[in-house]
């Protein structure tokens, strides 16, 4: 490699510098320029996020590689890199596993990576992450001069550091990882990424921003397993409360005469089996954020109660006279359509109101097109190390399978699918593997060119009356559907193409309410 072949390369990264360039454009015409410097299969741009790598931009590995978290502990090459002060190669024949080991994109089979090499980046001498390639050809880098890396790796540093200080990346990131260990140690739960690419999901993100930096109470509705209650953290974590703890409480999961004393505490002889004064939800999240899941479950005679405590901030615990004042920001989620049910008298309009300040509706996983790969990514990585596996991986058919699919079950859905077929495929191996695809056929998803209700009975010979044989059939059609989506009537009407409300009536008529 020539001093001159080096130049012209980066040229024009240095021109970039100085640009205004999307994040991943940026990082994107990084990659390319050193796959174009430094011949290899794959390239990555991976920054170091606690314990984990997480990759910012792949060039030549599959698209699910974006969505994984490569905990550094458990993949020894990155341990390797990360400790090194400049770039290392990897002998061929070395039997450190490598993490991209069956990621290689376009190529079908168990292929190994045989060439490995990296290097890490430092910005204000500190260690920000790492650049790595990768080769199938064991002596594809023999004769790379580690030099040229090293001062790709400068310029990579000074690239990330102009694309950090234009998105104000440094700072964001330093509020969310202070607003991360906050939050783990008032709720004891570990924080959970918001993974996506799509529009989509940048416009809901974009929405959580927004109001995240207001006290406005958020009702967040969307089909079950979108993960609304995600969207609530990460609300709360964009929030001036962030340094404040975080409580939660699923409102379908006590029974009515519990979500009393759950929401507002009890003093000691309130009921039977109150031994000890406690503190409720509000009390417990004075100063920060209550965040209500399943909302629409409340009785009337709660949603009430709850009304006085948000409109004045005043609350008296089961069994007390005593006024408590509690600041506290609300936040409710809910799979069901409260409008609709305010119209039929089963939620009182006045707190249906006081909830839906600022509405935000959560996509459903088919609306956000190829962010199903990312997510499948993560889930992919999550089990490949809960199984003690070298790489878990999906085959094309695959990746397109889970593209095609409608998700009525969402995100939720998609990680059982992947825990439940990387546990069935590796029991059907004879011998424990050290890389593990999953295909089309292990992932056993409904056909995706049939319709979405993929059981319908067979159509009857009628002898008698018509009319009962047509209402007959659609009971069955509206069971089924209904048995899918664990008897939401909201997302049955979606599925069947009605509205909610001659759903409603339909099933009435039908005497199926």
């Amino acid at each position: 490699m020539t001093a001159k072949s080096l130049l012209t390369t980066l040229l024009p990264l240095v021109a970039d510098l100085s640009r205004e360039l999307p994040e991943g454009e940026r990082y994107r015409r990084l990659l390319q320029a050193m796959r174009a410097l430094l011949p290899c299969d794959a390239a990555a741009l991976l920054r170091l996020d606690g314990e984990s790598l997480v990759p910012l931009a792949v060039d030549g590995l599959s698209a699910d590689t974006l969505g994984r978290r490569f905990k550094v502990s458990e993949h020894p090459r990155f341990e390797v890199l990360l400790s090194s002060p400049g770039p290392t190669r990897f002998d061929s024949d070395s039997e450190l596993p490598d993490p991209y080991d069956g990621l290689v994109d376009g190529l079908h089979g168990h292929l190994e990576v045989h060439d490995c090499m990296g290097c890490p980046l430092f910005i204000d001498d500190q260690p920000w992450g790492l650049l790595t390639l990768d080769a199938l050809d064991m002596s594809r880098f023999e004769r790379v001069d580690l030099d040229a890396l090293q001062a790709f790796a400068s310029l990579a540093a000074a690239t990330v550091s102009a694309a950090e200080r234009i998105e104000r990346l440094a700072l964001r990131a330093e509020d969310e990882h202070q607003r991360a260990e906050i939050y783990r140690q008032a709720s004891g739960q570990q924080h959970k990424e918001m993974i996506g690419q799509s529009k989509t999901h940048k416009r809901l993100v974009e929405e959580i921003k927004l109001v995240g930096g207001s006290d406005l109470t958020v009702l967040i509705t969307g089909e079950t397993g979108v993960g609304k209650e995600l969207v609530a953290q990460a609300i709360h974590a964009a929030s001036s409360r962030s340094e404040k703890p975080l409580i939660s409480l699923n409102c379908a999961a006590l029974p009515e005469t519990l979500v009393e004393s759950e929401l507002f505490g009890h003093v000691r002889g309130a009921f039977t089996g109150a031994l000890n004064e406690r503190r409720g939800k509000f009390e417990l999240a004075n100063g920060g954020t209550l965040f209500l899941d399943e909302v629409g479950e409340l009785s009337l005679a709660v949603q009430a109660k709850l009304l006085r405590v948000l409109q004045s901030g005043q609350l008296q615990r089961l069994g007390s006279d005593k006024e408590h004042q509690v600041d506290v920001r609300l936040i409710a989620a809910t799979n069901r359509d409260l409008a609709e049910e305010v119209r039929n008298g089963r939620y009182r309009a006045d707190f249906y109101h006081r909830l839906s300040v600022y509405p935000l509706q959560v996509p459903a996983l088919r609306e956000r097109g190829r962010d199903v790969l990312l997510l499948a990514g993560f889930f992919l990585e999550q089990n490949r190390s809960r199984m003690g596996l070298g790489s878990l991986r999906l085959t094309s058919d695959a990746q397109a399978a889970l593209v095609a699919y409608a998700w009525p079950g969402n995100v939720r859905e998609l990680e059982h699918l992947i825990g439940r077929s990387a546990l069935k495929a590796l029991g059907n191996c004879r011998e424990r593997p050290k890389i593990l695809s999953l295909s089309a056929a292990d992932l056993d998803l409904p056909n995706v060119s049939a319709p979405l209700i993929e059981e319908q009975p067979e159509v009857p010979h009628v002898t008698g009356d018509l009319r009962l044989a047509t209402e007959n059939y659609q009971r069955q059609v509206i069971s089924a559907c209904l048995e899918r989506h664990q008897h939401n009537w909201a997302s049955t009407a979606r599925e069947l193409g009605l509205d909610r409300a001659n759903l409603g009536r339909m099933a009435k008529r039908l005497g199926m309410k």
